[in-house]
C-alpha cells in the first residue's frame, strides 16, 4: 500500500477570488465541487496524475496570522520569463514579500490573501508551472523517513537541511522539506492531501500511516469520507478516499 500527493488544500477568505488569481497565475482551469470550494487543475487534466499537484481552495473565515509552513515555488524557463511572470503576478494582485530570506536568487511574493510563494530562477527541469511544493520542518531527515515510507514518491536527496522527493514516474513538481527554526503554532492554512490507490483500503492505509508515526486529528465531524491526520511534526494532512 502507498499514498500519492495529489493536491494542496489552501484555506481562503474568498475561495472564488483567490482561485481566480491562482488560475491566472498557473494557466489552469477552474471548477467547483460545491459552495465554498474552488478546484484548480491543468486544462484537459485526468485526475489523479503525478504530472501535476492540483489545488483545492476552501472557504474559511479564520484570518492568516503567521507565515505558512507550506508554499509553492513557481518555475521559470529564462530570465525574461522570470521577469515577465513577476510583473504579471503583481498586476494580478500579488505583492513582494519579506520573510527574512535575505539576499537569495529567487523572488518571494504573496498572493492577494497574503499566502507566501516563490518565483524561482530559470531551470531546465520540466515540472510544469509549479516547480515544487515546499514544507518547513524541524528535521528534514525525519520527514524524509516518514513521507518516503508514506508515499510511493522517490527520495532524491536528504541532508540535515533539506529533503527532496518526486513522484515515482519522475514527473511533475518536487516535494521539498526545508529545515527552519520557526515553530508550528497554529493549524496550517495550506496542507497536503494524499490519496491511496483504487484497490487500497482507507482504514488499512490510515492504520499503516499511524504505524509510521502519523496521528489522527479529531475535527469533531463524522460526515466526511476522508481522514485528517498529522505527520510526526504535527503538520496536518488529509488522507482522501482511494481513487
Amino acid at each position: 500500500m502507498a499514498t500519492r500527493l495529489v493536491q494542496i488544500n489552501m484555506k481562503a477568505r474568498d475561495d472564488s477570488a483567490l482561485g481566480g488569481f491562482w488560475a491566472e497565475a498557473l494557466g489552469w482551469a477552474v471548477s467547483s465541487e460545491g459552495p465554498g470550494v474552488t478546484n484548480l487543475e491543468p486544462e484537459d487534466f485526468v485526475y489523479p496524475d503525478p504530472i501535476a499537484v492540483c489545488i483545492d481552495l476552501i472557504a474559511s473565515p479564520e484570518p492568516k496570522t503567521v507565515k505558512n509552513r507550506v508554499h509553492v515555488d513557481l518555475a521559470t524557463t529564462s530570465a525574461s520569463h522570470q521577469a515577465e511572470l513577476i510583473t504579471r503576478l503583481r498586476h494580478l494582485g500579488a505583492t513582494l514579500a519579506d520573510v527574512g530570506q535575505g539576499d537569495v536568487g529567487w523572488t518571494v511574493m504573496a498572493d492577494p490573501e497574503g499566502n507566501e510563494f516563490c518565483v524561482l530562477d530559470p531551470s531546465r527541469q520540466d515540472t510544469g508551472p509549479i516547480a515544487s511544493v515546499v514544507a518547513d520542518c524541524a528535521d528534514p531527515r525525519a520527514m524524509a523517513r516518514f513521507w518516503g515510507a508514506a508515499m510511493d514518491w522517490t527520495l532524491h536527496e536528504v541532508t540535515d537541511d533539506h529533503a527532496v522527493l518526486r513522484s515515482a514516474k519522475d514527473v511533475g513538481p518536487w516535494l521539498r522539506f526545508v529545515r527552519t527554526p520557526d515553530v508550528k503554532t497554529v493549524w496550517n492554512r495550506v496542507h497536503l492531501d494524499v490519496r491511496p490507490y483504487p484497490d487500497d483500503d482507507l482504514e488499512a492505509e490510515a492504520t499503516r500511516l499511524r504505524a509510521l508515526g502519523a496521528t489522527a486529528v479529531d475535527l469533531g465531524r463524522s460526515d466526511v469520507p476522508w481522514k485528517v491526520m498529522a505527520d510526526p511534526e504535527g503538520n496536518e494532512f488529509c488522507l482522501l478516499t482511494p481513487a
